[in-house]
């Protein structure tokens, strides 16, 4: 391999400039690229019937409205044709089990910003408990994570005038009563974290200025977040702190008439309540438990010196947790065997737990849980979903029967499609689990690679609309990999891939990409890959070590400069993930495969499509644009390092249906016309 770069030796970076997001000079720039790229694409009958169709795909009527109950009500977020900034609404069940359910609108974001001169997106709402009458709006710039927060009356159905509200920020608020909040946000200097997120937990009362808010905790500069909350639970009404001291470690504070109590877990552990139950999931092996397990312990008996913990779950060589959920009297648990969902119930007793599967659920794939209630009982919903199988929403009582109560229609011609999964050998031996959805006898074909590998996020089976008429409709053949760095095998999954073992995410991905061309399901080629945000990463990884892998490459709001993420906006949080770039050790790891310091002249790179916005506040756009700005100074032509930025969307890269259309169809066509689609 050839000598990479030392950042500390060559400090002049000639493309700092485009870290400027909103500078006259990087806009032009990115102007000028993203004129090329609408020109070369956008201008053919082929893109335009893309985009209609996939515009169709998201605005579709018949799309299952996802719904959370908050009480009586069920809640739902809708964006259509009519309603591009999207409606926040809310019904009964029984009216969301007819056919065309009446909706109560409660806010209209689009009237809401076109009143206000603002391009409002929306982030959610937290409603008060347990009145269910008020609620704590969160609203984006453009789908930036900063947001304002606004009081909102759920009987009048109007803002507070002179309720709680926060100007722009990444704030952190719940409720503790209808008027007290928690509240961390920008209180000024030294107030946030490096990561950018509240240090500093106060509460506030209503009718008293911000600045009077009696701190409750405060965390450290280099900490990632410190947050407040209450637990409303009728008969176990409690307030605690999170802090988190980095993203896999924090601690759980419990504030008694002593001051707070640490629940003294292993700080790499998620603690959580529930009545008097303490919860442990483990990430790394506590005591005789190992890593991935949950663990149970009454709280009462815990603080008081009783640590010994009753195991609820405990991972093997093919099974592990995927989540979890308590109902009013049942904890309901996910589990992943070869990336596939099982689910258990388990309930607790005077004579210990019962633990009994979930029966009665549709074995097609995956299936997550969507809501609970356990403030008042047992129901659920289930969305139950597969790469073939239009998504349902299935709404059960544990005990009780079974309901679906919406099914979403199929959007492409699945009929002669199968799903499979192989497993690839990688690097040091790991067998590494992939999907495949194709038409057998086509092969091979156009095929497109998916994949993370980060932040123990697990890939499992999903059916998409977008995938299925931009890709699988079209002849093109579609792959998911289960590599390293993800959840799919629980922690050990992903440990075995952070700071200098980060290598095997790549050598995982490559492993799959090779495996499918000795297979013969495709060829090099007509074999693309597409990832973004941490997953972009790994397309820029690709791009430079592997580049003779692939025949085109679509990233997205990626991370590429990593001599410098941990400087730029939430980078710093990631530092348990990636390593410190600040610590010689550490930089000699992640500059051997940081793509923006790796970038050659003369190499065989497959054409690129770079993809961004303005407004992601996570991940700096500045990324996308000097590499790619890095990219045409090597040599490399135009016409194969494509870029565009979307003036709006945040970190997800579009603020509505219209920019992800437009988006989405830009990566498909680049892909199947460099694929030979």
């Amino acid at each position: 391999m050839t000598d990479v770069p030392d950042p500390a030796t060559t400090p002049d970076d000639p493309h700092r400039w485009l870290e400027d997001v909103t500078g006259e000079r990087a806009l032009d720039w990115v102007r000028a690229r993203n004129a090329e790229t609408t020109a070369a694409y956008t201008d053919r009958p082929r893109f335009t019937a893309l985009q209609d169709r996939l515009r169709e795909t998201l605005d579709a009527d018949d799309r299952i409205p996802y719904v959370v109950r908050r009480g009586e009500f069920l809640y739902n977020f809708w964006r259509d044709a009519q309603h591009p900034r999207g409606l926040w609404r809310r019904t009964t069940l029984a009216e969301y089990r007819t056919a065309d359910p009446e909706w109560d609108v409660l806010i209209d974001v689009g009237a809401l910003a076109d009143a206000e001169d603002e391009n409002w997106v929306w982030q959610g709402a937290a409603v008060l408990r347990p009145s269910l009458d008020r609620c704590l709006v969160e609203l984006s710039r453009g789908g930036a994570d900063a947001a304002v927060v606004r009081e909102f009356d759920l009987q009048r159905r109007e803002f507070v005038a002179d309720g709680f509200q926060l100007p722009e920020a990444k704030s952190s608020v719940s409720w503790i009563d209808a008027d007290t909040i928690y509240v961390g946000t920008d209180f000024g200097e030294g107030s946030l974290t490096t990561s950018g997120y509240p240090r500093v937990v106060k509460r506030w009362r209503r009718g008293t200025p911000l600045e009077d808010a009696d701190t409750v905790f405060e965390g450290k500069p280099d900490d990632v977040a410190v947050r407040g909350f209450h637990d409303p639970t009728e008969g176990w009404e409690r307030d605690l702190v999170r802090r988190n001291v980095e993203f896999y470690r924090s601690e759980l504070y419990l504030h008694t008439d002593d001051g707070l109590v640490h629940i003294d877990v292993p700080d790499d552990a998620v603690a959580s309540l529930h009545r008097e139950w303490l919860l442990v999931r483990t990430r790394t092996p506590w005591g005789d438990h190992p890593a991935g397990a949950l663990l149970a312990a009454r709280l009462e008996d815990f603080l008081a010196g009783n640590t010994t913990m009753t195991a609820l779950f405990s991972p093997d060589a093919h099974t592990s947790l995927d989540y979890y959920a308590w109902t009013r009297n049942h904890l309901i648990v996910g589990t992943l065997s070869d990336v596939k969902t099982r689910l258990r119930v388990l309930t607790p007793g005077n004579d210990g737990w019962r633990d009994e599967p979930l029966t009665g659920v549709p074995d097609v794939g995956t299936v997550d849980l969507i809501d609970t209630e356990p403030d008042l009982d047992d129901e659920f919903l289930l969305e139950v979903t597969g790469f073939t199988q239009p998504s349902s929403l299935v709404r059960g009582v544990v005990g009780g029967r079974y309901e679906t109560l919406k099914e979403a229609p199929a959007r492409f011609d699945a009929s002669g499609l199968t799903t499979e999964q192989f497993f690839a050998t990688s690097a040091d031996g790991t067998e590494i689990p992939y999907f495949v959805v194709r038409e057998p006898g086509t092969e091979p074909g156009p095929t497109l690679l998916g994949g993370y590998g980060g932040f123990e996020v697990s890939q499992t089976p999903y059916y998409s609309g977008v995938v299925g008429r931009a890709w699988l409709a079209r002849g093109g053949t579609y792959v998911l990999a289960n590599i390293r760095g993800g959840g799919e095998y629980g922690p050990d999954w992903h440990n075995q891939a952070i700071k200098e073992h980060r290598h095997r995410v790549h050598e995982d991905f490559a492993a799959v990409a090779q495996d499918l061309t000795e297979r013969g399901i495709t060829t090099r080629d007509r074999l693309g890959i597409q990832g973004g945000s941490n997953g972009g990463l790994l397309m820029g990884v690709m791009l430079t070590r592997y580049p003779e892998l692939f025949g085109a490459i679509v990233c997205q709001v990626p991370l590429l400069d990593m001599g410098r993420y941990h400087l730029l906006l939430a980078g710093a949080s990631w530092m348990a993930e990636y390593g410190d770039p600040d610590d010689a050790e550490q930089w000699d790891h992640i500059r051997a495969y940081s793509p923006y310091q790796n970038v050659r002249s003369g190499q065989p790179y497959p054409p690129l499509l770079m993809l961004t916005s303005t407004r992601d506040d996570r991940v700096h756009p500045g990324h996308a644009r000097k590499m790619v700005a890095r990219l045409l100074e090597s040599g490399y032509s135009p016409e194969n390092v494509r870029y565009y930025e979307n003036i709006e969307g945040g970190h997800g890269g579009a603020a509505d249906n219209a920019q992800l259309a437009f988006k989405t169809a830009l990566a498909y066509e680049f892909l199947w016309e460099r694929l030979g689609g």
